[in-house]
């Protein structure tokens, strides 16, 4: 995608003069932050190569990155911590991050595009967009946002804790994730709450290939 999508456009023509994307990122790891952006862009924006952050490499999500906030007309991004996360629960940690990066743009949109099917508590009109980040130019500019600011965040906490490996997995469940857990046990950054039942899920698989 180099600009708005056909769903934007559509939204553009219906007289909706600010549109924002929101997306997040880390809903799935066993560690860390979860992390959700909102991205508001000009009628006539163009930023070539902009994807799905998933599907994107780290260098391309970087440069990215510097366009996106660039061209935005506002941009925001909110980081919810695991220990909010252990008390509230994951989706509703994310539907929090996307509340406040919307609430906190600079200029309130006229509608906001939100990936996948739940939507955050805002009193603008919110469409949910399955596979938005895939689909949609604003949701897919926010992931890539919420995704290196995430990335950044894990790369920091890697070097206070070296032994999990979270400059690489970013703190999802790796096998040398798992090995560490195993090893070392839980550190503060880790989500205590859902963290067992993942990892025993992966012991058992751990077991069974031995």
């Amino acid at each position: 995608m180099n600009t708005f999508s056909k769903l934007e456009r559509k939204l553009f023509k219906e007289g909706n003069q600010l549109i924002a994307g929101v997306d997040e990122a880390g809903r799935g790891p066993l560690a860390g932050p979860v992390v959700a952006a909102a991205v508001v862009f000009p009628e006539n924006v163009l930023i070539k190569g902009i994807e799905d952050s998933k599907v994107l490499s780290k260098t391309k999500r970087e440069m990215l990155e510097l366009e996106i906030k660039r061209k935005a007309l506002s941009y925001f991004i909110c980081v919810i911590e695991s220990s909010t996360i252990d008390k509230i629960n994951i989706l509703n940690a994310t539907l929090i991050a996307m509340k406040k990066a919307v609430e906190s743009l600079a200029l309130k949109p006229d509608v906001i595009l939100v990936d996948g099917n739940k939507l955050p508590d805002v009193s603008i009109k919110a469409i949910p967009v399955i596979k938005g980040d895939k689909n949609t130019f604003t949701i897919a500019a926010a992931s890539i946002l919420a995704k290196v600011h995430r990335d950044r965040i894990m790369f920091e906490l890697s070097k206070k804790f070296p032994q999990y490996g979270f400059d690489s997995n970013k703190g999802y469940p790796t096998r040398k994730h798992i090995d560490a857990l195993l090893k070392f046990g839980a550190c503060e950054i880790h989500r205590k709450k859902f963290l067992q039942k993942i990892f025993e899920r992966y012991v058992i698989q751990q077991k069974l290939e031995l």
